[in-house]
């Protein structure tokens, strides 16, 4: 991401990002071929309407973007301008208080993503340039979320166990982190069954993992970040349909956002050290495949009745809390793309997230507002608990039925493995099913952006 934001270009053509009152302000200093544009295109200013106003000789000679009113500005609000511009540099010259550089500039290399990794021509970017005061931390927050999203974007058989390991091998490297990862066999020798029976299906090449990564100094505040890395979910024996199978490249979206998150935290250098906890595997089908009433044993003791193999998502995460709860971390959040429930519930843009601190949450709420990056907290509502209840294990994996609070019951299963302390679960979608300016179809950051901003807040 960083080539669409560079602090030098040759010519950039000038960006007036307006509120509502300022057109005619605007419109006065600009050409007369702008007034008439103007006119003519019906631009008034609102949010996300834009005016490119050429020059005599077709080039752009200054481009007005609307924000619309002053007490409905979304700092986020130029992520809609990169994709309505035509390839080239640009510098915004004028943009209301509530819109500082560093905010614009990280909005504007998050509206110019795109997936062109399999185009034969990828389509020319714009570019802003930037004062070089401010491209280091948009630069590493656009660089996180670029790279989040290019997992979730590729297919499976270009992201799969090995492909996530190398990424988080490239993090911890170039961050001065430390790794372990364990794999395949060694997992039940280490102590993570649910991790190895939910992957063990897959073919060896593509055997199950746990990845394991450390940073920071030993008197910092530890912090624990889980992710589900299933890469993909074909729902194991209780297949899916293909219809619910065809964005199953998606299924390891929380592995890529808490290693997202992590490359955010490490790049800032906040005084915290991190525990970045991702298992890895694909729920494929075969002979050894884990099946319908089959009991597992995991991390932490407690035996789980398999009721379902398409929940498996919980199973690996219930592994990787029990080993964040033996480190005692001062915070713990994970995030999975978990439940269809929580889409039912809030929809594709408004993830779901789950906590019994209420001041924690009062934070992340805080923080998801002032960068635009939208949250809604859930209830863990302790009377769905006893729907988890197994005749023959400690607990089960698919609710009964009487529950119907798909989200808020799997975020019940997970909190039976997680720390003690504060602990945050974010149900996520990772995924845009419609495109719309800034925010193309396809993989999506979401909660990543918030959670930084809230450590940062927290902990500097």
């Amino acid at each position: 991401m960083s080539e669409v934001l560079v602090t030098a270009a040759d010519k950039a053509a000038p960006i007036h990002a307006i509120l509502e009152g300022e057109l005619a302000h605007a419109l006065d200093a600009a050409p007369p071929v702008a007034r008439a544009l103007a006119t003519v295109g019906e631009f008034k200013a609102k949010a996300g309407q834009v005016l490119v106003v050429p020059d005599p000789d077709g080039a752009v000679e200054r481009v007005l973007f609307g924000l619309g009113a002053p007490d409905a500005l979304d700092p986020m609000a130029l992520r809609a301008l990169p994709a309505k511009l035509p390839g080239g540099d640009y510098r915004i010259v004028h943009a209301p208080a509530a819109l500082p550089a560093d905010v614009a500039a990280l909005a504007f290399a998050l509206g110019s993503y795109r997936f062109d990794r399999y185009k034969k021509k990828p389509a020319e970017r714009p570019r802003l340039v930037v004062d070089p005061a401010v491209i280091d931390d948009a630069v590493h927050q656009a660089h996180a979320c670029a790279l989040a999203r290019d997992m979730v974007n590729t297919p499976a058989n270009d992201m799969g166990p090995l492909q996530i390991e190398t990424i988080a091998r490239e993090i911890a490297e170039q961050f001065k982190g430390r790794i372990t990862v364990i794999t395949g066999e060694g997992l039940l020798e280490a102590n993570y069954p649910a991790v190895h029976a939910v992957g063990r299906a897959a073919v060896p090449e593509r055997a199950p993992r746990m990845i394991e990564i450390t940073w920071g100094q030993a008197k910092d505040p530890l912090i624990a970040l889980v992710g589900k890395g299933v890469v993909f979910d074909t729902g194991g024996l209780d297949i899916k349909p293909s219809s619910g199978m065809r964005l199953m490249k998606k299924d390891m979206g929380g592995a890529a956002h808490v290693l997202a998150l992590a490359r955010m935290v490490m790049a800032a250098k906040l005084p915290v050290r991190l525990a970045v906890l991702v298992p890895v595997v694909e729920n494929a089908i075969a002979g050894d495949a884990m099946r319908p009433g089959d009991v597992l044993a995991s991390r932490k003791g407690l035996s789980i009745e398999v009721g379902n193999t398409d929940a498996e998502g919980r199973l690996i995460l219930a592994d990787a809390l029990a080993r964040a709860a033996e480190l005692e971390p001062a915070l713990t959040i994970d995030m999975a793309t978990l439940t269809g429930a929580a889409r039912a519930a809030l929809g594709p843009q408004l993830p779901p997230f789950y906590t019994d601190d209420d001041a924690l949450a009062a934070q992340v709420e805080a923080a998801a507002h002032a960068v635009s990056d939208p949250l809604w907290r859930m209830p863990l509502w302790k009377g769905y608990g006893d729907a988890l209840d197994s005749d023959v294990a400690d607990l089960k994996n698919d609710p009964d039925a009487w529950a119907q609070a798909g989200s808020v019951t799997a975020a019940l299963f997970l909190q039976r493995f997680a720390p003690t302390g504060p602990w945050l679960h974010f149900d996520i979608m990772a995924w845009n099913p419609r495109g719309r300016p800034g925010w193309p179809a396809g993989a999506e950051v979401q909660g990543a952006r918030a959670l930084f901003r809230m450590l940062r807040d927290r902990y500097s």
